[in-house]
């Protein structure tokens, strides 16, 4: 039975891309704010560190009709240490709530993360994963190192595999996808 109520409409197209205006960076971190210090309550106020000074911010973009519309998601990547090294870091990966049941949002994000630190000299890929999203990075073709406790959560050190991750020549550019909004509760799947 299908509700009389109007489905809330949300765009079908995604872009994930580097960050390259200015409203991309300000949404991307009000993402962050809103994910990190009000939903989660990790930090208070802002989440930002001296990583951000360093990091590549990644976003994801709704899109109307082709063109932009607003951050849906965000990532931040960056070298670790001597950048001859080749370690690099993804970190304050975070989905806006109403695009969360999109998994491809969320997995564009990572693949252009570790791709485009591919393409830059990336030797290995780590994150501290939130625990309870470990199954979705080994299914990325990620493993875990070990389990530590990180700002008083649960987390796993996880390391890709950089051959499942060819390296991204044009992260300006990005991935681009189509995303299926999830079925209303009541509905036929």
């Amino acid at each position: 039975m299908m509700s009389d109520l109007p489905l809330a409409f949300l765009p079908s197209e995604f872009r994930v891309k580097w960050v390259t205006l200015p409203w991309e960076a300000e949404q991307a971190h009000a993402l962050r704010r809103a994910v990190f210090c009000e939903e989660q309550g990790i930090f208070a106020g802002d989440d930002r560190d001296a990583v951000d000074e360093r990091a590549q911010l990644l976003v994801a973009l709704s899109c109307v009709a082709g063109l932009p519309d607003q951050v849906v998601g965000t990532v931040r990547i960056h070298a670790e240490g001597d950048a001859d090294d080749g370690l690099w870091f993804g970190s304050r990966l975070a989905v806006d709530p109403a695009w969360r049941n999109h998994a491809r949002l969320g997995v564009t994000l990572i693949r252009l993360a570790v791709c485009s630190a591919h393409a830059l000299g990336c030797r290995t890929f780590r994150a501290h994963v939130q625990s309870q999203n470990v199954p979705l990075f080994e299914r990325l073709d990620w493993h875990v190192l070990h389990a530590e406790t990180l700002l008083g959560r649960p987390h796993h050190l996880m390391q890709a595999k950089l051959a499942s991750y060819p390296p991204c020549r044009d992260p300006h550019a990005g991935f681009s996808g189509l995303a299926k909004p999830s079925k209303r509760q009541g509905e036929p799947q």
